[in-house]
């Protein structure tokens, strides 16, 4: 797998705000990792999904 290119797939989707494809592009990445014992990319995807989460929060969430 292309890391870089699948990063730039997930910012593609998240700059249209399609964060649901966003969301299981970056899983999938990171379910392929896992098979290939790539403990790296495992974190750097969660660690994407977690930035897609903050987006979603700062822009959908309640304010306080």
């Amino acid at each position: 797998m292309d890391i870089e290119s699948e990063k730039a797939n997930i910012q593609n989707h998240v700059d249209k705000a399609n964060y649901h494809a966003a969301i299981n592009i970056a899983i999938s990445a990171m379910n392929e990792c896992l098979r290939n014992n790539d403990q790296s990319g495992v974190d750097l995807f969660l660690n994407v999904i977690n930035d897609i989460v903050k987006k979603m929060t700062d822009e959908f969430g309640s304010k306080p």
